[in-house]
C-alpha cells in the first residue's frame, strides 16, 4: 500500500516496490490519478481512491487490499501537503488541512496497517516524513510542525510495538531533503520555500530506491542524504546559534533556489 501515489514520489515508490515483485495498491485522494498511476506501474498494481484523513477509509482499503493480494507486507504513508509563508499567514482551514493530512493521515494509515500486521507480527510500516521533521526550517514552520508530529508518532509506535512484545514488525521514518516533484514545481519563485532548495535537490526515483532498500536493510530513521540529517540535527540542537546565523543561511538558500530555477528553465534538473 502506498498513499499519495498518484504522482511524484509516491508513484516512484510504487514502481520501486512493484519492481521487487510486490503487488502494489496505488492510492490517492484523486481516484483518476490513482488509476493512471497504477496503469503506469503495470503488472498486478491497481489503483484506489483514498483520503487519508478518513480513518475508516484507511481500514477498509487495507482490508480490501489484503483480500485481493494476500497478507499486507508493506505500507508506505507518503501522502502530504506543503504550504509556505509566515505562520500568521495561514488561515484556520489551511492549518487544519495540513495537520489532518500530514499528521493525522500518517496516524490513520499506520493504525490501519498495524491492524493487519500485528496478528502475524510481520510487515514493514514506512512513513515518509521530511528533513523538516528533524528541524524547523523558516518559511515552512507549519509544515515542519506536522512533520514533527508524524516523526514522534512513528518513533513512539515502534517503541509501543517493542514493549508489547512485537519483534517481527519494522517501522521506519524516511527524511529526505527537497525532492523535485509537483510539490515544489510552483515554489521556484517563493522565497519562503528556499529551505527546500538549500541542500541537495533529489530526484523522486532516487528517494524511492532508498525507500525500497529499507526492506533489505531496515533503519528506524533514514535521512537522504545522510550528511544533511546530521547538519539539520546540529542546527536544531543549537537554536541560539541557528537564529543568529539564520539571515546568512537564508540568503544562501535563496541563491541556491535561484540557481536551481535557472538550471531547470534551461532544461536541466536534479
Amino acid at each position: 500500500m502506498v498513499t499519495g501515489a498518484g504522482r511524484g514520489l509516491g508513484l516512484e515508490i510504487a514502481r520501486a516496490l512493484a519492481d521487487r515483485g510486490l503487488s502494489v495498491n496505488v492510492t490517492d485522494v484523486d481516484a483518476d490519478a490513482a488509476e493512471s498511476a497504477a496503469a503506469a506501474v503495470g503488472g498486478p498494481a491497481w489503483g484506489s481512491e483514498l483520503d487519508v484523513r478518513d480513518a475508516e477509509a484507511c481500514r477498509r482499503t487495507a482490508s480490501e487490499a489484503a483480500a485481493r493480494a494476500g497478507p499486507l507486507a508493506v505500507w508506505v504513508n507518503n501522502a502530504g501537503v506543503l504550504v509556505t509563508g509566515h505562520v500568521w499567514e495561514h488561515d484556520e482551514n489551511l492549518r487544519r488541512t495540513l495537520f489532518e493530512v500530514n499528521a493525522l493521515g500518517t496516524i490513520n494509515g499506520s493504525l490501519a496497517a498495524l491492524e493487519l500486521m500485528r496478528p502475524a507480527d510481520r510487515g514493514h510500516l514506512i512513513n515518509v516524513i521530511s528533513l523538516a521533521g528533524l528541524g524547523a526550517p523558516p518559511g515552512e514552520a507549519l509544515y515542519a510542525a506536522t512533520k514533527h508530529a508524524a516523526m514522534a508518532f512513528t518513533l513512539g509506535t515502534l517503541a509501543d510495538l517493542r514493549r508489547s512484545g512485537s519483534r517481527g514488525l519494522r517501522v521506519s521514518a524516511v527524511c529526505p531533503d527537497g525532492i523535485w516533484t509537483p510539490m515544489l514545481h510552483d515554489k521556484l519563485d517563493d522565497p519562503a520555500a528556499a529551505p527546500s532548495f538549500s541542500g541537495v535537490l533529489l530526484r523522486p526515483e532516487t528517494v524511492a530506491a532508498k525507500v525500497a532498500g529499507l526492506l533489505d536493510r531496515p533503519r528506524v530513521v533514514l535521512t537522504i542524504p545522510r550528511w544533511r540529517g546530521g547538519f539539520v540535527r546540529v542546527f536544531d540542537a543549537l537554536p541560539g546559534i541557528a537564529t543568529r546565523v539564520l539571515p546568512l543561511w537564508m540568503r544562501d538558500a535563496r541563491r541556491r533556489q535561484r540557481a536551481w530555477k535557472q538550471r531547470i528553465e534551461l532544461g536541466g534538473g536534479p
